[in-house]
């Protein structure tokens, strides 16, 4: 569906050209903006560390389950086998919470990924509607893999949208 508005679109820019109409075309690659912009790039530095310190947190609960293991392992000979049931039971819990405390970090790393992406998007979007707006052009595309088959490089405005995008960045803080 998004394939055909694109291709009705570019008929649409296209036949006004043949028209005799002045058109002026564009294209953005939003997920290099999205990569390459300051606020794109602090986004990234801050779910690593967010990720950085839900790894800390995971690898020493990992290795008090290597250090009981390896206890079960050793003691396993002179344990009673109540104390070894408890060792064993005291082991499982903490594999479950390893388990659980590792999709719940991947659950909330994924979700404010989507939530800073998308207030990026957002913003880049209207930086692109105000570059359309101001410079007059009849339609900018996004630079999508498999929908923009082939278009100058004169047509990019990605790197306008960035550096726009930078600066309204800097002058909002």
């Amino acid at each position: 569906m998004k394939k055909i508005v694109v291709a009705i679109a570019v008929v649409f820019a296209l036949s006004s050209l043949s028209w005799g109409a002045d058109a002026k075309i564009g294209y953005v690659d939003l997920f290099k903006a999205l990569n390459e912009s300051q606020r794109g790039i602090d986004a990234k530095k801050s779910l690593e560390e967010v990720m950085k310190a839900k790894q800390e947190s995971l690898d020493k609960t990992g290795k008090e389950i290597e250090q009981l293991q390896g206890e079960l392992e050793k003691q396993a000979s002179v344990l009673t086998p109540e104390a070894k049931k408890e060792k064993e039971d005291k082991k499982e819990k903490l594999v479950r919470d390893y388990q659980r405390s590792v999709k719940d970090a991947q659950e909330e790393i994924k979700k404010k990924e989507m939530q800073l992406t998308q207030e990026i998007l957002k913003e880049l979007r209207d930086i692109v509607n105000k570059i359309g707006e101001s410079e007059g052009y009849t339609v900018i595309f996004e630079a999508q893999e498999g929908i923009i088959l082939y278009i100058p490089q004169k047509f990019n405005l990605t790197d306008k949208v960035i550096k726009k995008y930078n600066e309204t960045a800097k002058t909002k803080k």
